[in-house]
């Protein structure tokens, strides 16, 4: 009787599992990073959106880990704070989906998937960053993890507030634009320094 021959496993295939494994790591990890900045938050008082850190950890889960895993590592959280799990500065369920606060959350994971497109594109085949790349990264941490969680938080506190777009730019854009602008040259340095060190994902 012979004895079965175990399966040849090729080398790309053991690669391409280092690579997947590799980065269901690195989601979860951002994933945990996400929630922990959510916690740090400073109420304003005058508006019901606070200052957070989490957007910091939107930007470098897009910037640093690309596109796909940068919005799983988002993506997951928001799902699981949905379904009732307090992950997000401690709410969760749709009465925190569908709260004044709505509407930044729901652009949370699309805001790392198109930091992650411009990040991917930048460190194509590089290992730095020049001149000009370093400030398109910058230009689009700015457009995708600044003002685009404008473009869907705003309307959204506006009609759950049941104010004017222009009361809802005082209460929910124009205080913040400072701070995110910081958030975005902090990250735009961390991506150029950290991403060349990081390990190839799948």
């Amino acid at each position: 009787m012979e004895t079965p021959t175990p399966p040849v496993v090729s080398a790309a295939s053991q690669t391409n599992s280092v690579y997947w494994i590799r980065g269901i790591v690195f989601t979860a990890l951002f994933a945990a990073l996400f929630v922990a900045f959510s916690w740090i938050k400073v109420p304003l008082g005058f508006t019901s959106v606070p200052i957070t850190m989490q957007t910091l950890a939107i930007m470098l889960a897009g910037g640093l880990l690309g596109a796909t895993y940068g919005f799983w590592s988002i993506m997951i959280v928001v799902i699981l704070s949905g379904f009732g799990l307090p992950l997000i500065s401690g709410t969760s369920g749709l009465s925190l989906l569908l709260g004044f606060t709505g509407g930044y959350i729901w652009m949370f994971p699309i805001e790392a998937l198109f930091i992650g497109l411009v990040s991917d594109h930048l460190f194509r085949n590089k290992k730095t960053l020049s001149t000009n790349s370093f400030f398109i990264l910058f230009i689009g941490i700015i457009v995708f993890g600044v003002l685009l969680a404008y473009v869907g938080g705003v309307p959204w506190l506006a009609h759950k507030a049941h104010m004017s777009m222009s009361a809802a730019l005082k209460a929910g854009c124009y205080p913040f634009l400072i701070g995110d602008t910081i958030k975005a040259v902090v990250a735009v340095f961390l991506i150029r320094t950290l991403r060349p060190l990081l390990p190839r994902f799948k």
